[in-house]
């Protein structure tokens, strides 16, 4: 079973949050919901957790009409960017809490719940901190907590509200690591909101781009990077070239060279893209002339920052020992697209 969400609108005063928003998870599935603020992402999560109701259209999970359903009986695990622990509670009572708080007749004895935080604490890797409480922990660590709370009322469907995004560059790619493993270990139905579109193809199944309250495309993260279907997509997705050209047949045409395009463009002018990894640069020869402006390390790649002759600003990235080792801040070269990406 699966949980559909089908022709969602919601409206705030004259604000359309959501716009006829259509996806599907399958069980077990880790869905990443990625866009800029405002685009719908967490009024989305809300419908989903029961904190408030769409104006039209249906949710639905395992059958069940969730729009029916009281928040407490949708069964839903809910983790937010600002960790949301009890100051006041240790580790363990935190991660305990939605236990205890379970009517009478639902809840668990006294040491099943001590059972399952321990069960809990040794899958978040803190086994030793359960009696520590939230300010005697790292950002990090607190957000495992959060997590272990969450899973601890054996949830159908957890929900992650930008989990990583008050953690620093170094913890929040840790926890990624962590985080897919819980999910594969624990196999529970995920929605997680993300802007970070790194986050979004590293962790996710499938990911829903969604733009101001409209989804604008549903794949697989390599499906997603490699055939964007819109400008705002490829824009979103990471570092955009953009060159004036124009497509005949298939085949874009600049100022002295050609290059291929992707997908099915009509002939006439366009804003033709590409990525910064999918260009040459040579010091002569076809292509657009450019200034280099900056030469930057960036990991395992080289970072050439770029200009235009009509200010038109570029970026190229190149491997370590590659010619572009060789550039320097205010040498003339030439850039070629090897491919670009022409959009109506």
């Amino acid at each position: 079973m699966s949980l559909i969400v089908k022709n969602i609108n919601k409206t705030f005063t004259n604000f359309p949050a959501l716009r006829d928003v259509t996806f599907e998870a399958k069980s077990g599935e880790f869905i990443a919901l990625l866009g800029p603020s405002g685009s719908g992402k967490t009024t989305l999560l809300r419908l989903l957790a029961g904190l408030d109701t769409p104006n039209t259209g249906e949710i639905s999970f395992e059958g069940e009409n969730y729009l029916k359903l009281n928040p407490r009986d949708r069964r839903v695990g809910m983790v937010f960017q600002s960790y949301a622990l009890f100051r006041h509670m240790t580790v363990a009572q935190n991660i305990a809490f939605g236990l205890n708080v379970r009517p009478v007749k639902e809840r668990s004895s006294k040491s099943e719940i001590k059972a399952t935080v321990e069960r809990l604490l040794k899958l978040i890797q803190l086994e030793d901190l359960g009696k520590r409480y939230p300010s005697q922990l790292s950002g990090g660590q607190r957000q495992r907590v959060a997590l272990a709370r969450a899973l601890a009322i054996n949830p159908r469907l957890l929900l992650l509200d930008e989990p990583f995004g008050a953690l620093d560059a170094l913890v929040r790619k840790d926890l990624r690591r962590w985080l897919k493993r819980i999910h594969h270990e624990t196999g529970v139905t995920t929605i997680f909101v993300t802007h970070d579109q790194e986050e979004a193809l590293d962790l996710a199944d499938r990911v829903v781009v969604l733009k101001s309250g409209k989804v604008e495309q549903i794949g697989t993260p390599l499906d997603i990077h490699s055939n964007p279907k819109s400008a705002f997509v490829f824009d979103f997705l990471g570092s955009a070239n953009k060159a004036q050209g124009s497509v005949k047949s298939g085949v874009a045409q600049f100022d002295g060279f050609s290059a291929p395009v992707i997908g099915a463009a009509n002939d006439g002018d366009y804003v033709l893209r590409f990525r910064p990894y999918e260009a040459q640069l040579s010091r002569g020869g076809p292509g657009l002339p450019v200034t280099v402006t900056a030469v930057l390390p960036a990991g395992s790649t080289l970072r050439l920052e770029l200009t235009g002759t009509d200010g038109a600003l570029f970026e190229t990235q190149h491997t370590h020992g590659s010619e572009a080792q060789g550039f320097q801040v205010g040498d003339t070269l030439r850039l070629k697209p090897e491919r670009v990406y022409a959009y109506a």
